[in-house]
C-alpha cells in the first residue's frame, strides 16, 4: 500500500532555498518514500524532537550535503516532510 507523502509549508520554504540540483535529487527521494517509508541510507532518529510536533517515529535520509527529516504515521500510511536543510543546520 503506498504512502502518502506530505511537505509541510517550513520545508516547502526550505526546499525552495536550496540549489536546483538538489531540489532534483530530494523530489527522487520523496518519489522513493511513496512505497518504501525506511529506504536503505535511512536513520531513526531516536533522541531528536521538534517542538509542537507528535510522530511515533522521525527519521532522516543523507541527500549530499544536506538531510531531509521525516515522520511516519502508520495508522494513516502517510509521510511528513518536515525540514529539508544543510547538514550544518538541520539539527537546530
Amino acid at each position: 500500500m503506498p504512502f502518502k507523502v506530505i511537505i509541510k509549508k517550513t520545508a516547502q520554504k526550505e526546499l525552495a532555498k536550496l540549489p536546483q540540483h538538489v531540489i532534483k535529487r530530494v523530489f527522487v527521494k520523496i518519489k522513493e518514500l511513496e512505497t518504501n517509508p525506511t529506504p536503505f541510507g535511512s536513520i531513526q532518529l531516536n533522541e531528536f524532537e521538534i517542538q509542537g510536533l507528535n510522530y511515533d517515529q522521525l527519521y532522516r535520509i543523507r541527500i549530499g550535503d544536506y538531510r531531509m527529516i521525516y515522520g511516519i504515521e502508520n495508522n494513516i500510511v502517510t509521510i511528513s516532510i518536515i525540514r529539508i536543510k544543510h547538514r550544518k543546520e538541520v539539527y537546530k
